[in-house]
């Protein structure tokens, strides 16, 4: 695949935020944006000239109204999917410490689900294709 002068590629951040029951928190799209309905781990698009786990920090404290920082979040995968209107590099990061209690800052439905259970829930393809590696943090 080549990504040099696609005008339109993404680069996404994404978080799978872990709490003290293994559960991963996802979060559903809302209904204005592209794959609306479809439940997918929190964060947002990278910013021309920014660092992904700034933007991971950024778009988690927009979204959920929490802090993380750099010292508490690590890179576990990356997926790459075409979607028809854009070439997405989905970056998935893991965090067990956080600071404040996730809300929706967004008005979109959030849930706490346990990794087993990940599949029964609609995801964009990007999304679905990190299941298994979050599954093995927990094997």
């Amino acid at each position: 695949m080549q990504i040099t002068g696609h005008k339109n590629f993404k680069i996404v951040v994404s978080l799978a935020l872990i709490n003290d029951a293994d559960e991963i928190l996802l979060s559903k799209r809302p209904k204005n944006k592209h794959l609306a309905g479809f439940w997918e781990f929190p964060g947002g698009k990278v910013e021309t000239g920014e660092f992904p786990e700034i933007a991971l920090i950024r778009e988690i404290r927009e979204e959920l109204n929490i802090n993380i920082n750099n010292k508490c979040i690590a890179p576990l995968s990356f997926s790459e999917f075409s979607y028809k209107e854009f070439q997405l590099l989905l970056l998935l990061y893991v965090c067990r410490r956080w600071e404040g209690e996730p809300k929706s800052m967004e008005n979109n439905e959030i849930m706490w689900v346990k990794p087993n259970m990940l599949r029964k829930f609609k995801m964009p393809p990007a999304d679905d294709a990190l299941i298994f590696c979050i599954q093995d943090l927990f094997s």
